[in-house]
Formats: C-alpha cells, structure tokens, sequence
C-alpha cells in the first residue's frame, strides 16, 4: 500500500512523495543508492535477512514521482526503536527529503509504542548529525572504532521522550500531519 506523505495533493517540493513497505523487489535500487551512500555497504543478503525478521523490524522506501529515493530501517526492542539504516539518494541530498523519512520512522516508532529511538552516525558525518539533532536526538555515548571501514568512532545519539510536544512540533514542520 502506497500513502501519500506530502503536503496537500501529496505534492512536496519536488512532486509526489510516498512511503511504501521495503520488499525485495525493491533492492536492486536500493541497493544501488546503498553502494552511494556507505563505505561499507550493506550486501543483498543483509537486506534479505533484515526483511526476514518479521514484525521486530520495519523496513520502508521513499518514492518521488514513483521512483525509489530513499529507503530506511528499524529496529525494535521493547520500547525503543533503533535506525538501523537510513539513507537518501546522493542526488536528492539536501533538498529536505532525509527529514521526511527519518520523520516517517519516528511516526512508526510512535505507532508501535516505543518511548525512545536510538542510532549511531560516524563522527565525521556532520550533516546527518544535524539532521538528527534537529529531531531532538542528543549525543550520549561513543563507541570507538564502530565503522572500522574508515577508521572512524560511532557517535551514539538518542531522542528520548517520542511523545513529547517537541517532538510533535517537530514531525508537524515536515509538512505533513502528526
């Protein structure tokens, strides 16, 4: 099922923006702007096994005019969702539409009862630190050497309160409704 994320119309900036659970047949683009976006992409099998896991995980895809530009992932353990992936098309960077899918993910986090959501970003990708922190997200912890690819430490970010006004506000100003 396709549902229209955008402001009135489902017109956004760019045109029509829809969310659409992640399915294998999706991968191949997927995939595509996964080897873009990381220095160590994830492989097919890991995007298998991740949409094997059943109702702990929730994968989705961005689509602009039809076409894939973005997909992301989460995890879920209690009462905290975990980003296990995020990305938008390299092209399409920029333009507000990382805050549309990570807004989408907070909804789902939101919808599944969770209090918390968490990630880890490199330390060196300073764009989607800010991204994150626009969200509320707070940096709370280290781990050393996590992207071993690029010799780079893993910044540890929570948002804590999902229900809170800030956060409402928040997902209000992604032009679409709470």
């Amino acid at each position: 099922m396709t549902v229209p994320q955008a402001g009135p119309g489902g017109q956004g900036q760019h045109g029509s923006i829809t969310f659409e659970p992640m399915r294998r047949r999706h991968l191949p683009a997927v995939l595509r702007t996964e080897h873009r976006a990381h220095p160590r992409p994830w492989s097919l099998g890991v995007f298998n096994s991740e949409l094997s896991h059943g109702s702990d995980r929730y994968y989705v895809v961005m689509k602009l005019d039809g076409k894939l530009v973005g997909y992301a992932g989460l995890m879920f353990v209690v009462d905290e969702a975990h980003v296990t992936n995020i990305a938008v098309s390299a092209e399409l960077r920029r333009q507000g539409l990382g805050s549309r899918l990570l807004a989408h993910l907070v909804r789902q986090a939101l919808a599944r009862g969770c209090s918390s959501m968490t990630l880890e970003v490199r330390m060196g990708n300073l764009a989607a630190q800010a991204l994150y922190r626009s969200f509320g997200f707070v940096a709370e912890g280290v781990r050393p050497n996590y992207y071993p690819e690029t010799h780079e430490d893993g910044l540890v970010m929570w948002l804590h309160e999902l229900a809170s006004p800030a956060v409402a506000a928040r997902l209000g100003s992604t032009g679409e409704a709470p």
